[in-house]
């Protein structure tokens, strides 16, 4: 099998970077991750590009002379896949378009539900009895591209925030790696 290049973007703790950097060591799953990007340097994410001998770059993606210079970047990488993993900035809508439905995110909602921040709070706001993630192509619009995979948990009387945290993203890491071979077949 040839594996196709992605890069991955970051923010924070890199938890589901995590995820899918153990499924790409499997020989039949259909990428490899070859370029890391971040939005801050204190990304903990970046320990594993350093673990993983990954290329890495912090990069502001919103000024103009750093997304021509990533353009560039990326065709010479031949990345085919971008995947966004807890990355919490919008992106420019040229790079988006620029590289329409190779970009996927993942979400801590059941989309159309709860697009943006504060998903937790706002699912035991409203007393929901289901919850979930959703991974998506990204589009011009926050959390609103065609959606790739659910997968759903139910909500206990006893969860919080945190609890609800920690149920939804043992799903994403499933669920993300699951959506890029369903992507690839």
């Amino acid at each position: 099998m040839v594996k196709k290049n992605a890069c991955v973007f970051i923010s924070g703790a890199g938890t589901n970077l995590k995820a899918l950097l153990k499924s790409s060591r499997e020989y039949n799953f259909p990428i490899n991750i070859n370029y890391i990007i971040s939005n801050t340097k204190q990304a903990k994410g970046l320990k594993l590009a350093k673990l993983y001998k990954i290329p890495f770059r912090v990069l502001d993606l919103n000024k103009t002379a750093n997304l021509e210079f990533f353009f560039k970047e990326l065709q010479k990488k031949k990345i085919s896949l971008i995947c966004l993993a807890g990355y919490m900035r919008i992106l420019n809508k040229n790079f988006i378009n620029r590289f329409n439905k190779k970009i996927i995110n993942i979400h801590p909602s059941l989309l159309p539900k709860y697009k943006g921040l504060d998903t937790f709070r706002k699912v035991l706001k409203n007393n929901e009895k289901l919850t979930g993630c959703t991974v998506h192509y990204v589009n011009n619009r926050l959390d609103s591209g065609k959606i790739i995979l659910k997968k759903k948990i139910f909500i206990e009387s006893s969860d919080n925030e945190k609890t609800l945290k920690t149920k939804v993203q043992a799903k994403e890491y499933r669920a993300y790696s699951e959506s890029i071979i369903s992507i690839f077949r």
